[in-house]
């Protein structure tokens, strides 16, 4: 982090020069920070600045770079600010004279568009399905962190796009920064390890929260879970059976289509939820205690969650647990 005392006040003009705004956008995304950048895209007579020059306003107001200072700076800002509340991007066109009664004469546009911090990724389980997904995640453009207490798992050879976590996923979940926009996979090797991560991730009501698991284990996780008081819209937000049915087989094409479901859930794409109709309701009313959680809950479960050699489609039963790849 930079030091505040350094940084710009939104009542003081920062740094102006090219190298300041490049140096500032590389310090403020690693800061996480979300800012909008604005690019001056045309201009005709006399302007302050022409085609080219960048400005970033932060979201307290802070700025690094000019593009030009006075009235057209003052409209450019007022349009960040409302630019920041709502995404995307805008363009701000003005005749200097004519609409903002400077002296300049001239015309300027100024292409605004809003930069968001990298999406996170976080993969609680450093077994086959996640390697793989870890590093698709970081080709999309995910901050990545996997978590897992077997350091001959969790390692940077392993892992070389990530940061690590070596420690017990539920003691990370404790202190882990995850907030509302990040993105959670459960896909450890232990069932009731699942339950308890699942069950500390869905009250953060994360963009994505997904589990891998076949049918089988969804129904029992859904039992248990409205035990514990979650409602069906909680339990409803945890996507599993996880991935798009694209007839994945290997851990490799698993973790494929687990991005592709991440990547929809992003982009705001129509994609079918990995949850099968509500649960009948005589298995709604059966006494929880008869669920209790524990890493094998049935023969069949325990045969569709360990032979990954004949997963097929996350669509069906035999989706396998992260566990079956070890």
């Amino acid at each position: 982090m930079s030091d505040p005392a350094s940084a710009p006040r939104p009542d003081r003009p920062g740094p102006t020069r090219d190298a300041d705004v490049w140096n500032a956008l590389e310090r403020w995304r690693a800061e996480r920070r979300r800012f909008v950048m604005a690019t001056v895209t045309a201009s005709r007579g006399f302007t302050p600045r022409k085609p080219g020059a960048h400005m970033l306003i932060g979201e307290a107001g802070a700025s690094v770079g000019t593009i030009g200072g006075g009235a057209i700076e003052q409209a450019v800002r007022d349009e960040a600010a409302a630019l920041l509340l709502r995404g995307g991007t805008a363009e701000v066109s003005r005749h200097l004279t004519q609409e903002l009664g400077m002296c300049c004469g001239g015309e300027m546009t100024v292409f605004l568009e809003v930069v968001e911090p990298a999406p996170r990724l976080w993969l609680f389980g450093a077994g086959y399905i996640a390697k793989p997904l870890a590093a698709i995640a970081a080709g999309c453009g995910f901050e990545v962190t996997v978590v897992d207490a077997r350091a001959d798992w969790a390692t940077p050879e392993r892992f070389p796009t990530s940061e690590l976590r070596v420690q017990a996923p539920e003691d990370a979940l404790a202190n882990l920064p995850i907030e509302e926009p990040d993105y959670a996979v459960v896909v450890t090797h232990d069932h009731a390890l699942d339950q308890r991560l699942v069950q500390g991730l869905l009250p953060r009501r994360l963009h994505f929260t997904g589990m891998i698991g076949s049918i089988p284990k969804q129904r029992k996780f859904a039992l248990r879970l409205r035990a514990r008081g979650f409602s069906d819209a909680d339990i409803a937000r945890l996507r599993t059976p996880l991935g798009l049915a694209i007839g994945a087989q290997t851990p490799e094409e698993i973790a494929v289509s687990v991005m592709a479901e991440i990547i929809a859930a992003r982009r705001g794409a129509d994609a079918p939820a990995g949850w099968t109709p509500p649960l009948p309701r005589v298995a709604r009313e059966a006494d929880p205690g008869e669920f209790a959680s524990g890493p094998d809950d049935s023969a069949s479960e325990t045969r569709a969650d360990s032979d990954l050699d004949s997963a097929s489609a996350p669509d069906v039963s035999s989706t396998p647990t992260e566990g079956s790849t070890r």
